[in-house]
């Protein structure tokens, strides 16, 4: 069965940091570019980065560049988002998500993706 699963959300203060993972099962990440998106209460959900092994393609939405960093282990099959200087309109529901034969850009839709993991709670205090 496929599966992602996302942990390593949390509660944090403004400028502190979290590692998010999102561990998949059932599939190899060779095929797919692997997104993460997040989701406010009220609010669309976003494109936040994804990353794909295939071509080793990396992007970012602007509102995160400088401090996030997306980054994969294979061997374990997990995509991880290092989480610095972190803001309170960071709070949301973060998302991991799998494309088959996907073009790694956060301009991509999510209706594009094909598996979704059930989300983690970040929420970051003032």
């Amino acid at each position: 069965e496929v599966q992602l699963v996302e942990s390593g959300g949390g509660l944090v203060q403004a400028g502190g940091s979290l590692r998010l993972s999102c561990a998949a099962s059932g599939f190899t990440f060779d095929d797919y570019a692997i997104g993460w998106f997040r989701q406010a209460p009220g609010q669309e959900r976003d494109g936040v980065s994804c990353i794909s092994s295939s071509d080793g393609r990396i992007d970012y939405a602007d509102s995160v560049k400088g401090r996030f960093t997306i980054s994969s282990d294979n061997a374990k099959n997990t995509v991880y988002l290092q989480m610095n200087s972190l803001k309170p309109e960071d709070t949301a529901v973060y998302y991991c998500a799998a494309d088959y034969l996907g073009y790694c850009s956060v301009v991509v839709a999510g209706s594009e993706y094909d598996y979704w993991g059930q989300g983690t709670q970040v929420t970051v205090s003032s």
